[in-house]
């Protein structure tokens, strides 16, 4: 795939700014090095210093990891995963159909597990 630095920047400037952060520290890996340069640049267009964007990456230290090390990310949305719950894999949202394993962000997490 060729990357376009246009299409990255007309998506940086559409997103919002948690989500940013998430991507230049949680998915730093899986991110080209021009198009993290971009992201960085536009928190920074925003006023965001290089001081929280550290604050931000250390609350992820010790979210959930694939084994080549990339951040898992939340079964219902882009956060980082910090933990791991079964779950009912359903059909149309409704009908549950067979037990599956899924990743949950801190604000996902079902309720009385404490695993984070």
């Amino acid at each position: 795939m060729r990357f376009d630095a246009a299409q990255v920047l007309a998506n940086a400037r559409a997103a919002e700014t948690d989500d940013l952060l998430d991507r230049v520290t949680a998915y730093r890996a899986g991110l080209e090095p021009e198009a993290l340069d971009l992201l960085e640049m536009e928190l920074h267009r925003r006023g965001v210093t290089a001081a929280q964007i550290g604050d931000h990456a250390r609350q992820y230290a010790s979210c959930l990891r694939a084994a080549d090390g990339m951040v898992l990310m939340c079964s219902s949305c882009r956060k980082p995963a910090v933990t791991v719950a079964w779950g009912w894999h359903r059909i149309w949202g409704k009908v549950p159909i067979f037990p599956k394993r899924f990743r949950y962000c801190a604000e996902h997490q079902p309720p009385g597990d404490q695993s984070e």
